[in-house]
């Protein structure tokens, strides 16, 4: 049997550096490429050493960046040559999601991850908000299936724009857990789990100033922050006001998931403050790592950790958990297992590979819409 060929829209490509998007399509072509056929759309600036294939997946090249305001016209060149080359469009994001009712003219079916409201987000100004906002309406609209991360989106989805979608969240379990090196306790002057850890976009949404501040009122207990610092002037102004405190050490972002991991998974606390999304891939991690985590206390997060994380909404509910925990006040140890549990149960890549293949599987039966979860 002729294998589907599916193309990948609206990641930064293959081979993955960072993002969720780029995960799923890395996990997707590793699980799926015995019965699948994959193009992944790739931005030509991060071209690597002439490498056309990953994973088995073909990458196609496209001369636009897949950030910002060219990411409009990165994903509708892959769209038009996916037209061509492809038999389902899976597109990742909304900023492409305008040029849906054109695929639609050639009845190619179009598969959407939305992501998470991603005109929500503060960073965007109020006319990029509208176009992104409309861009999602129009995706939803014209997709044949909508994949949901989250089941806050999926609700979102259902209740506001009046479509059923399939609930698909992100995978976690291609972390591992190492042990803190010497090596790295000097550079960073940390000991196994005395500090507490968080990586990130730096941007407002995801609330690094509360957590800065909370750290900067408890000088005793160390803060490693990775993130795009210089990205904005968010960051920057972050960087300039908190770079004085000892304990707070705002990191460049690491690109090396080994490098990652290692700090993650012997943190004492993962804090995560993303406000904004749906299930957000560096949380899922954490829980696969088996991390005592702090989330910010917003619906995401709540269902994304089903409910056995901590969590604070402002910089004293934060300073009121890190002093119960330097107290001996909280049961590390079970909310670590509990986090566990979840992560081991819900965020296995096999298992949403397998979720994905179902909904591709779905087209070569001739079935084009009315997927539920």
């Amino acid at each position: 049997m002729k294998k589907n060929r599916i193309g990948i829209v609206g990641t930064s490509g293959l081979p993955h550096h960072y993002g969720g998007f780029e995960q799923l399509a890395n996990q997707l072509t590793i699980h799926l490429n015995q019965v699948f056929s994959f193009i992944v759309y790739t931005p030509r600036e991060n071209r690597k050493n002439n490498i056309k294939t990953v994973n088995g997946a073909t990458l196609c090249f496209i001369p636009f960046k897949s950030n910002g305001i060219q990411s409009i016209l990165y994903d509708i060149s892959s769209m038009v040559h996916a037209l061509f080359f492809c038999d389902i469009i899976f597109v990742c994001g909304v900023s492409g999601c305008l040029f849906f009712p054109v695929i639609k003219l050639f009845r190619k079916p179009i598969i959407l991850n939305p992501d998470g409201n991603e005109w929500k987000r503060n960073k965007w100004s109020s006319l990029a908000k509208v176009f992104l906002k409309w861009s999602e309406k129009a995706g939803i609209g014209f997709s044949d299936v909508i994949v949901s991360d989250n089941a806050v989106i999926r609700d979102y989805i259902k209740r506001v724009r009046k479509k059923d979608s399939v609930l698909i969240q992100y995978g976690g379990d291609h972390v591992i857990k190492t042990i803190l090196q010497n090596d790295t306790k000097i550079k960073y002057n940390i000991k196994q789990n005395g500090y507490a850890f968080n990586v990130c976009r730096i941007e407002p949404e995801n609330n690094i100033h509360l957590i800065l501040e909370a750290f900067k009122n408890i000088p005793e207990m160390d803060i490693l922050i990775v993130g795009n610092w210089n990205y904005s002037s968010y960051g920057k102004n972050l960087r300039l006001e908190f770079s004085k405190y000892q304990n707070i050490k705002m990191l460049d972002s690491i690109y090396d998931q080994v490098a990652l991991d290692e700090l993650r998974s012997n943190c004492g606390i993962y804090i995560h403050g993303h406000s904004v999304g749906g299930t957000n891939p560096s949380l899922v991690e954490a829980m696969c790592l088996g991390c005592f985590i702090i989330a910010f206390d917003v619906s995401y997060n709540i269902v994304t950790t089903d409910h056995k994380a901590l969590y604070f909404k402002s910089t004293n509910d934060l300073m009121t958990i890190l002093k119960k925990y330097s107290a001996h006040e909280i049961d590390v140890t079970e909310h670590q297992k509990n986090l566990l549990e979840v992560g081991n149960t819900l965020y296995k890549w096999k298992d949403i590979s397998e979720k994905y293949a179902s909904v591709f599987d779905c087209f070569r039966i001739g079935v084009k819409s009315g997927i539920n979860d």
